[in-house]
Formats: structure tokens, C-alpha cells, sequence
């Protein structure tokens, strides 16, 4: 076993989690950079019709993402798993069960950009005003699939196995590229949103021959080969069942846009879906240095999970909570302070940063809370525990957002506020839930004072 994965089992906790999760944090921040790049671009390149067309053709690429990140997740926990148990073999084997299932779904997305890529956009909420936009943006993105899914399930594999950087490399490269393709393709090229959906297609094309590389070359502790590609259905349906919480998260998010969406369209119109395309790109911004921790802390709570070292296990989660907290109490302060400031950067419409500054304050009106979620359901996932994950996964989006969205903008006349309120409320509601797991679990997650007095026992000089 390389050294990057014997590391998860040694290096001291706090060291390990900066080594994992500061690369991750990097190439999610990056990541999310590219987002919002993307979004400025098309907003000052297009129009407001061009970012209602991103945002109702964007559920449809979560999808997408859904599957792939199920897959890739679901799979990153067998592998850590497996890792910190010795079993090699069975590690190499869900590899090459992850590539066969890519190989699968990309097929299928393919098809279906062909066939019935508009009736699906009709669907999700299109108008005839946004349905080109729309198939500009989606069609380019689903004839390519293959590089979304081989690219995003990989991520995770790689940073399995401790291998932060590389994994962080795998996220900046598309990002910048994209960031430098948008403008040749939007405005040099004019072609509108088309060309910012196949800049981002060749972006993803370029990492998967880097991730390619890198596992042809034998630089993975995970071995390729033809004796591994083989459908294995114990593994198969491993992977699936703990990566089931990752797609139900991720089409909740597409379920949840669907219904924003349609509320927006039927209580303002195409300009509040406009707006909210931005905001919805702000708040990816905002989220993704706490996805990042949680990815860095995944590889660690799966590999000690697997090696029973429940010390390093608790350690590991109690850093990762204290970390989210801090990073949560930062975006509440940004996002409160200065909502026009941020909305300015896309736009000069002083309609539009009125709309998106007073969606910003209300949607993050709760966001003090929402590190404890973002790590507890990524945490009982590395363990393996998918009923607790898939409940923490689908609490905020599906069990809570979704049904206030459809009710409270009938409420009191709300109209469209009441959608902006819908979440600083699913935001309170799935923090409480995520607390319960948390405390009903916390002789599995936290050090008891006992166990403390022994850790420090054993690290200090004198021992």
C-alpha cells in the first residue's frame, strides 16, 4: 500500500485533515469560482434570459451529477473501507466496477440528448422565451457526458486514498480552462450560451485524460485491469446503497430547483428565475469550503472506520465540526453585510440587485447552522451507515425545502418571499435532525472525556 493511504492510519489528526482538506477546499473554491464566472459571462454576454435558461436547464445536469457523484462517493467509502482493512484486491475490484457503471450511465445521457432532451426541459418548467437558451446550454453537456461522469466519480476515488493534491489538480484544471474558454466562446465566437456549455464540455475532456494518466501509470495505490473489470453485483450493490444518499441529495437539489423555479414562474416570472440563477450561484460559492473539509475528512473516518482506531475516528469528526462551524459563521457575516456588493459583480441592473440583494439576506438569514448538516450526513456516509445518511441527505432539500416552497408563498400573500423564506426554515428544521443523529450517536462520534485523559496519556513526553 502506498504511503499516500498508510498516512490515514498515522499522521496525526489535525496535520492530516489540513493535508486532506486545504486541497479540496482549493479545488471546490476554484470550482465554484469557475460557477460563478460562468454565470457572470453569460449574464453580461446574454442577458437575464440567458441565466433563467442555465438555471432551468442546470436540474437536469444535477442529475446527471447525481448518479455519477453516487457512484463515486458510494464507491470512495468501499474503497477507504477496504484500504484500512488490507483488502486490496476487493479495492481494485470496485474500482473497475465504478468505471464500468460511468461507461453506463454516460451512454444513457447520450441517447437521451438526442431523443428527449426538450420534453424534459418543457418538464422542469421551461417557457418558450427560455427553451432555446436552455438547449443550448444542456444539449452540448449531455452528448458529452462521459467526461462529467468519468471526471466526477474519479475525484472522489482518487482523494479515497489520501492523494488530496491530485485530486485537488483534477478540480482546478477544468476550472481555469473553462474560465479561459468562456469568453473565446461566448463573445469572441458569439455563441451565446452554446459556446459557455461547450467550453465546459472540452474543460471536463481535458482532466479525464490527466485522471486517465494517472491510473494508467500505476501513480494510484488502486491498480486497473482487465481481470478487475468485471461486473461483481456484492460490489455493485454496495456501492450503490451507500452512495444512495449522495443521488437522493444531489436530485433533491435538481427537485428543489425544479419547484423554485416553477413557484418564481407562477408568483413573478423569468426575471425572478434570472435572479435566482445568480443567487444560486453565490450560494454554491458560499457552501463549498465545507464540502471541501467534508471531502478532506471522508478518506480519514472511512480508513479508521475500517482499521477500528475509534480514537482517531472521534477526533476527526469533533475537528471537523468546530472547522464547519467557524466557516459558517463567515458566510452568515458575508452574506448579510453585503448582498449588493456581490450581486454588482454580474450585473449593473439595478432591479435585478435590489431582487438578488433581498433574496440573498433572506436565504442566508440561517446559515450560521448549516456546517452541522453538510458534515453529519458526509459523515455516516464515509462509515458506511446509509440508513442515518440517506435520512440527513434528503432532510433539507426534499423532507423540508420543497414542500415550503409549494406552501408558504400561499401564505399571507407572500408570493415570491415566501420561496427566499423557505430556506433559513429548512435550514433550522434539518440542523435539529441532524443534532438528534449526531447526539444519539455520540458514543460513536465523541471523545469522552475518559478517552481524552488516555490520548493525552498517551502523547505526552513522559509516557
Amino acid at each position: 500500500m502506498k504511503q499516500q493511504s498508510e498516512r490515514l492510519g498515522t499522521e496525526p489528526i489535525p496535520k492530516l485533515l489540513a493535508k486532506l482538506s486545504i486541497p479540496a477546499m482549493i479545488g471546490m473554491f476554484v470550482m465554484a469560482f469557475y460557477n460563478v464566472v460562468d454565470t457572470l459571462f453569460i449574464a453580461r454576454g446574454v442577458g437575464i434570459l440567458g441565466v433563467a435558461g442555465v438555471s432551468i436547464g442546470f436540474p437536469v445536469m444535477m442529475i446527471l451529477m447525481a448518479v455519477a457523484g453516487a457512484v463515486g462517493i458510494g464507491g470512495a467509502s468501499v474503497i477507504s473501507r477496504k484500504l484500512g482493512n488490507n483488502e486490496q484486491e476487493t479495492a481494485n475490484q470496485a474500482l473497475g466496477n465504478i468505471f464500468i457503471m460511468m461507461v453506463v450511465v454516460s451512454a444513457v445521457a447520450t441517447i437521451g440528448a438526442f431523443t428527449f432532451l426538450e420534453p424534459l426541459l418543457i418538464l422542469f418548467g421551461a417557457t418558450p422565451d427560455i427553451m432555446p437558451y436552455a438547449m443550448d446550454y444542456l444539449f452540448p453537456i449531455m452528448a458529452g457526458s462521459i467526461f462529467f461522469t468519468f471526471a466526477f466519480a474519479s475525484n472522489n476515488i482518487i482523494r479515497s486514498e489520501g492523494n488530496s493534491k491530485f485530486a485537488m489538480i483534477t478540480m482546478i484544471i477544468p476550472a481555469v480552462l473553462n474560465i479561459i474558454l468562456d469568453p473565446i466562446f461566448i463573445f469572441g465566437l458569439d455563441m451565446g450560451v452554446k459556446g459557455a456549455s461547450i467550453a465546459t464540455v472540452i474543460s471536463q475532456a481535458s482532466v479525464v485524460l490527466v485522471i486517465a494518466q494517472y491510473f494508467l501509470r500505476g501513480k494510484s495505490t488502486l491498480a486497473i485491469g482487465k481481470q478487475y473489470m468485471k461486473v461483481r453485483i456484492g460490489l455493485v450493490k454496495e456501492i450503490l446503497f451507500i452512495g444512495l444518499p449522495a443521488f437522493v441529495r444531489q436530485v433533491g437539489g435538481s427537485a428543489m430547483m425544479v419547484a423554485i423555479n416553477a413557484m418564481l414562474i407562477k408568483f413573478g416570472g423569468e426575471f425572478e428565475v434570472g435572479v435566482f440563477g445568480i443567487v444560486q450561484k453565490l450560494s454554491m460559492f458560499a457552501i463549498m469550503p465545507m464540502i471541501g473539509l467534508l471531502q478532506g475528512m471522508q478518506p480519514i473516518v472511512g480508513y479508521n472506520f475500517g482499521a477500528n482506531n475509534q480514537g482517531r475516528l472521534k477526533e476527526t469528526i469533533l475537528l471537523g465540526l468546530k472547522v464547519s462551524t467557524l466557516m459558517s459563521v463567515i458566510v452568515f457575516v458575508v452574506m448579510l453585510a453585503i448582498p449588493d456588493w456581490l450581486m454588482m459583480i454580474f450585473t449593473s441592473e439595478a432591479a435585478v440587485i435590489d431582487a438578488g440583494a433581498q433574496a440573498i439576506r433572506i436565504i442566508f438569514a440561517a446559515a450560521i447552522i448549516i456546517g452541522a448538516q453538510i458534515i453529519s450526513g458526509g459523515l455516516y456516509q464515509a462509515l458506511g451507515m446509509a440508513r442515518p445518511a440517506f435520512l440527513l441527505s434528503i432532510a433539507r432539500q426534499m423532507l423540508f425545502l420543497i414542500p415550503l416552497v409549494l406552501i408558504l408563498p400561499h401564505l399571507f400573500d407572500l408570493g415570491v418571499v415566501g420561496v427566499w423564506i423557505a430556506f433559513p426554515v429548512a435550514d433550522v428544521l434539518a440542523f435539529f435532525l441532524s443534532a438528534y443523529f449526531l447526539y444519539k450517536d455520540r458514543k460513536l462520534f465523541f471523545v469522552s472525556k475518559e478517552e481524552k485523559r488516555v490520548q493525552l496519556e498517551k502523547t505526552s513526553p513522559s509516557s
